[in-house]
């Protein structure tokens, strides 16, 4: 028998085109064919794009509307109006994403039905199909249909959107078999195709959603001309694209769209004549076959080169078709095998032109540069002449360089001055490769450059091995300016202040150690009421007012030698002793003058200076000491001058540490004294009231003013003992009178302490109990210093003390920055007008407007006013004019002693206006 050879290839030449065959039979069985032909149409979508034609309309129940009407789910006469809306609109068709499944109240229902019945069969109304139960297979369905009713007047469609295995819904249908009978699909039905074959087909989303006509629901429920007739003669889809709905859906490209969007665009490609069909299988296979036949007849006949050009443009060539075809037309060819067959050739190619060899040597030098690249720091290898032969991403974020620009440099030129770091040239390859090849890691602090010309911190960790081709030099680079500016940033914020960026006290009496002190002087310049600034305008006002007081005094104070913040409003200068008056006086008058730039705001503050030379001091501390004494005396005075440092300054604090020694001494031994001032009705002329002052009874200088040592009391813990003794004296003594039958009410001045030390309420509570004193005779009097430093608080004291019939009288009126605002926020029961409005108030007009005003004001406000400071006749009778319930001062009565009071007031009960 005669054999006849066939043309064929032999088996290495046959070797490439059956592992073609084998990962083509692969990807088609695992499920990877559909994959990629899904990703592929997907990504056409974004190449071959159209505008939707206008017809299809959706009015959204969107969060505008949800907004406007209120949580859903609505009542249905809110639907049934929107029908009567889009009827006056002349709309083509209506359909409603809306579950009318259930019942609402039998009204809603009624009217809902009756607008159905006047659209005359144009609404379309949803059916929908939910698993019969939690292992239902997809066949056991239960379908939520409208009810009854809404069924007579409407059409019904289904809704449902079914995503494919990867959660991306891509197709549609026109409809299903229903209980034997055939639904539309809502998409199928609004663009009028009547297809009871079902079947499916790819949405077009190369249809922008976007160019989809929207309207909220809300503005169509009212009914604007402009909306009506922008809707005229569209088919509408109702339905919710809120968020909070929870209707959205997976389509291709990684988008999320409202289900609603998604029937718009099913229609759409409808509409369109867009309902895209995926080529069969064959005509997969068939373009593979083709593929491999070309290859088959090239694989011998050409070079490499040729051979992947040849793919290159078969899969392009196939790739372009299929985009043309999808975009003119509704075919959609499947090209998924085909380019598999193409990418598999290129890895034949490959195989066929390095070897099995070169290829595992390839996959290792490949392994090693994945490792390389993934590092985060750096990594740069040279040869033996340190030139660079690896680059990693990581080199390249920290240089700038790319990797091409890299390779092939010296190393020299990633580093500051051509390769010189501080004041020595580094050379890589002086660097003994023994002592690296020993070490585990030499490390070494650089001077790196980046592209951009920048200059940074560079560490550099270096090693050497030993190749085929000489030694290799390995360095892991890394920049450390982050850490460099970490240290810098822990130093500055040990000697600079954060808010200003001016020095510390750190480093203020670092500076003071080494300062020639008999040269120089140190300003302190302070705020003045910094801390009411702040409780009154808030901490971010008071933040930003330092700032730009620090810069006006940085410019006002340029050729000194340093300027730091203290504390909260304080600073301080270094400047020449000679100096040192000019420019405090300087400081105030500029600030005098010209207010401060807050932001959109002006803000006038006024500024205390102190200073002292250092030639006072022994040491930084006391010389810090000397001018924090200038200062607080800058404080205690209003003139618009600095306060230099005198001797007589330490005495006085020295003065006010014996002072308090003796008032301590006092407090134990029952020196103090309350005297009683005279309250008057100045229309009756009675004694009603008397305010409890208090005197120090000095065993050798006789009765103290309380000006003299109460400063020293409100500052220090003596003021808990003496506010304790005032309010328990004045209890007694009110109970007292009380019991002799002279029913007259004490005024008891209260302290800042007794809001933060101790229960106010309960200590009053108990001397109410203990002395047996109606309450109605005890009247406790504030100032505004209380209520500002304990604004909540205070306000919380007076509501629970009044309850128990005990009156608040407010101090001092008119002295302060808030009178008006704490008359209208607390809870008071009189106000007295401070001595300073009274006195001259018959000469000067200001004084007599500011009085009147007051009374007024308090009178309206339902208050009681009591006016201090009434020295003689005529300016008790020009008060009682105005209305002004009652007063006291010298023409009335000085504080006397409880007993010089009662002989004097109470057993005679005369008046004192005689």
């Amino acid at each position: 028998m005669r054999y006849v050879r066939l043309p064929a290839f032999e088996m290495q030449h046959a070797r490439p085109h059956l592992l073609v065959a084998v990962f083509v039979a692969l990807t088609a069985l695992t499920g990877l064919q559909v994959q990629l032909r899904d990703a592929i149409i997907d990504a056409r979508f974004k190449i071959a794009t159209r505008p939707a034609s206008g017809t299809v309309a959706l009015v959204e129940i969107d969060p505008k509307s949800i907004e406007a009407i209120g949580h859903w789910p609505w009542r249905r006469t809110l639907h049934a109006d929107l029908l009567k809306q889009l009827g006056k609109a002349a709309v083509a068709d209506i359909a409603f994403d809306v579950d009318f499944s259930s019942p609402s109240t039998p009204a809603d229902d009624a009217a809902f039905a009756d607008a159905l019945r006047q659209a005359g069969g144009s609404v379309v109304l949803p059916a929908f199909r939910q698993r019969f139960d939690a292992q239902a297979d997809g066949a056991r369905l239960h379908v939520n249909r409208p009810l009854p009713q809404f069924l007579a007047e409407s059409w019904v469609a289904l809704v449902d959107i079914r995503p494919d295995r990867d959660g991306v819904a891509r197709h549609y249908t026109t409809g299903d078999r229903v209980d034997d009978a055939f639904v539309p699909s809502m998409g199928a039905l609004l663009a009028g195709r009547q297809d009871e074959s079902g079947q499916a087909f790819r949405i077009d989303f190369g249809i922008s959603p976007s160019s989809i006509p929207r309207f909220s629901y809300i503005d169509v429920l009212r009914g604007g001309p402009e909306v009506l007739q922008a809707l005229h003669d569209r088919k509408v889809i109702v339905a919710g694209t809120a968020a909070e709905l929870g209707d959205r859906l997976n389509v291709p490209n990684g988008t999320i769209l409202p289900g609603s969007v998604v029937l718009a665009l099913a229609a759409e490609s409808i509409i369109q004549d867009r309902t895209l069909q995926t080529t069969s299988d064959r005509v997969s296979i068939a373009l593979v076959v083709g593929v491999m036949l070309l290859m088959m007849l090239a694989w011998t006949r050409s070079r490499a080169g040729f051979r992947v050009a040849g793919l290159a443009a078969v899969a392009l060539a196939g790739e372009t078709t299929a985009i043309i075809l999808q975009a003119k037309s509704s075919i959609v060819l499947d090209t998924a095998l085909l380019l598999s067959a193409c990418v598999a050739y290129l890895f034949a190619v490959l195989i066929d032109e390095i070897g099995m060899r070169g290829i595992l040597r390839l996959v290792a030098e490949r392994r090693f540069q994945r490792i390389t690249m993934s590092l985060s720091d750096g990594l740069v290898c040279a040869d033996a002449e340190g030139r660079i032969t690896l680059w990693n991403p990581a080199a390249s974020e920290i240089f700038g360089y790319d990797q091409t620009s890299a390779i092939g440099r010296p190393f020299g030129f990633l580093l500051d001055s051509d390769g010189f770091a501080g004041d020595q040239r580094f050379d890589l390859t002086a660097i003994s490769a023994e002592k690296l090849r020993r070490s585990s890691g030499y490390v070494i602090e650089l001077s790196g450059r980046r592209r951009s010309g920048d200059r940074f911190d560079l560490e550099c960790s270096l090693s050497a091995w030993d190749t085929p081709g000489g030694v290799q030099y390995g360095a892991v680079l890394r920049d450390i300016s982050l850490r460099k500016q970490q240290q810098e940033r822990i130093r500055f914020l040990a000697e600079c202040d954060v808010l200003t960026g001016l020095s510390n006290r750190n480093s203020l009496l670092a500076r003071l150690e080494r300062d020639q002190r008999h040269s120089t002087g140190l300003l302190l310049v302070s705020i003045r009421r910094f801390n009411q600034i702040n409780q009154l305008h808030g901490a971010s006002f008071a933040d930003a007012l330092l700032v730009e007081v620090a810069r006006r005094l940085t410019t006002l104070a340029a050729s000194t030698d340093l300027i730091a913040r203290l504390s909260d409003g304080e600073f301080a200068i270094l400047s020449s002793s000679d100096r040192a008056d000019m420019l405090g006086s300087g400081i105030i008058e500029d600030f005098h003058k010209n207010a401060v730039s807050v932001g959109a705001r002006s803000y006038r503050v006024a500024m205390a200076v102190g200073y002292a030379e250092g030639i006072t001091a022994e040491h930084p501390e006391e010389w810090l000491g000397n001018a924090q004494l200038a200062l607080a005396s800058a404080w205690s005075t209003t003139r618009l001058e600095p306060v230099r440092f005198a001797p007589s300054m330490r005495q006085a604090i020295e003065a006010r540490e014996a002072l308090e020694i003796e008032l301590r001494r006092a407090l134990s031994r029952n020196e103090f004294e309350l005297f009683y001032q005279p309250q008057v009705d100045l229309r009756s002329s009675k004694v009603i009231g008397a305010e409890a002052l208090i005197r120090w009874h000095h065993p050798q200088r006789g009765y103290v003013s309380p000006g003299a040592f109460m400063p020293v009391v409100a500052t220090t813990s003596l003021a808990e003992g003496v506010s304790a003794w005032v309010m328990e004296t004045a209890f007694r003594q009110t109970a007292a009178w009380h019991r002799a039958g002279h029913s007259v009410r004490v005024g008891i001045n209260l302290s800042q302490c007794q809001f933060s030390v101790g229960d106010l309420v309960a200590e009053v509570e108990r001397l109410l109990v203990a002395c047996q004193v109606p309450p109605e005779l005890i009247e406790l009097e504030v100032t505004e210093d209380i209520i500002l430093d304990k604004f909540q608080q205070a306000n919380a004291v007076f509501s629970a003390i009044r309850a128990k019939n005990i009156k608040i009288a407010f101090d001092d009126f008119g002295t302060g920055y808030g009178s008006l605002t704490y008359l209208k926020k607390f809870s008071l029961d009189t106000i007295k007008i401070d001595q300073t409005f009274v006195k001259n108030f018959i000469l000067d007009a200001d004084d007599a407007a500011i009085v009147k005003a007051t009374i007024q004001l308090g009178h309206s406000l339902g208050l009681s006013v009591i006016a201090e400071g009434i020295e003689d006749r005529d300016t008790w009778y020009a008060l009682r004019d105005l209305g002004c319930d009652q007063g006291q001062g010298y023409h009335f009565g000085k504080p006397v002693s409880s007993a010089d009071f009662e002989a004097s007031f109470l057993v005679s009960n005369g008046s004192q206006a005689a």
